[in-house]
């Protein structure tokens, strides 16, 4: 499985020391206002065991996240595939991070070594990106790294409870119309 570093960031394999602060960001109501309900320790754990499987089995997944300069965990950000009951079919991109981690630009470069790797390394033709309609923050994320949205392709997630979690938007960025700024040289 690959590592991958930018300028301020690893994106790397999960720890047993990431389990703590990942359960206290699935615990805080601002990280999942638009995720759902707040997950319980368990709950949290289980992801990661998860999350380790998909990246032992594809070489791609939700890697965790850490500052170079610190080695602090702040979340985690990656590639997955869509799940079969969506209008769509794909990889996906996504990121997580503490609240802490918020406005420092981290999530840009996350997401743009993620797009790196899915370009140069899986030879993807297109990655998408899902949010919520009102998640704003992500959206911006998705511009900032080169993606676009299609209204067309908005669509109510079946996964979601009814209510403001449900309207959910798609954006776009194919292997060409991404610029391949993201700062990442793909090395373990």
């Amino acid at each position: 499985m690959a590592e991958l570093h930018t300028e301020r960031l690893v994106l790397r394999r999960w720890r047993e020391s990431d389990l703590e602060p990942w359960a206290a960001m699935n615990a805080d109501p601002e990280v999942r206002e638009h995720l759902g309900d707040l997950l319980t320790r368990e709950q949290s754990d289980a992801s990661v065991r998860r999350f380790e499987a998909d990246l032992d089995r594809r070489g791609y997944g939700w890697w965790a996240v850490e500052v170079r300069a610190t080695g602090e965990f702040i979340g985690f950000a990656g590639l997955d595939d869509t799940d079969e009951d969506m209008p769509f079919k794909g990889v996906e991109i996504g990121w997580r991070l503490a609240r802490s981690a918020w406005g420092q630009g981290y999530a840009t470069e996350a997401a743009l070594a993620a797009l790196a790797f899915g370009f140069d390394t899986l030879g993807l033709p297109e990655v998408l990106a899902v949010t919520t309609a009102t998640n704003v923050r992500s959206q911006a994320v998705m511009r900032r790294i080169g993606m676009t949205r299609n209204p067309a392709d908005d669509f109510d997630d079946p996964y979601a409870p009814e209510g403001p979690l449900r309207p959910s938007v798609v954006y776009r960025v194919g292997r060409g119309g991404w610029g391949g700024a993201g700062g990442s040289d793909g090395r373990g």
